[in-house]
């Protein structure tokens, strides 16, 4: 089981950048699918975005396109979150969290089928 730790998160003005960084402990991690997830206050979670094992496949929440890259480095270890152009309403706590089933967009949308999580990082965009 693959073990995940998020970092990057902080407090940013609107119109503002953070990128979130994933760690994955493990030697199996390129055989995971990756995805973010965010909780805001008084909120579900929700989709952000996803990213298939080799990097070739990404997907996004409508909210976030256009303004939020998700990557990543197998070689590192490491998924990326770059968010640009922060709006108070990405204000939220982010999770990662890896999947080691195929699929396609679907299962990514979903956070039952993803089987590890990380513990969050804080993101709060003051307006």
């Amino acid at each position: 089981q693959v073990q995940l730790v998020e970092s990057g998160g902080g407090l940013v003005q609107a119109g503002g950048s953070l990128r979130l960084s994933c760690a994955a402990s493990g030697r199996t991690f390129s055989s995971y699918a990756m995805g973010w997830f965010r909780r805001a206050p008084g909120k579900e979670r929700e989709f952000v975005a996803g990213i298939s094992w080799s990097g070739d496949s990404t997907y996004y929440a409508d909210s976030v396109k256009g303004r939020f890259t998700i990557s990543r480095d197998n070689a590192k270890n490491t998924v990326y979150l770059s968010m640009n152009s922060l709006r108070p309403e990405d204000t939220a706590v982010y999770y990662c969290a890896a999947r080691r089933t195929a699929g396609g967009p679907y299962y990514y949308t979903h956070a039952t089928y993803f089987d590890a999580w990380g513990q969050g990082t804080q993101v709060t965009v003051s307006s």
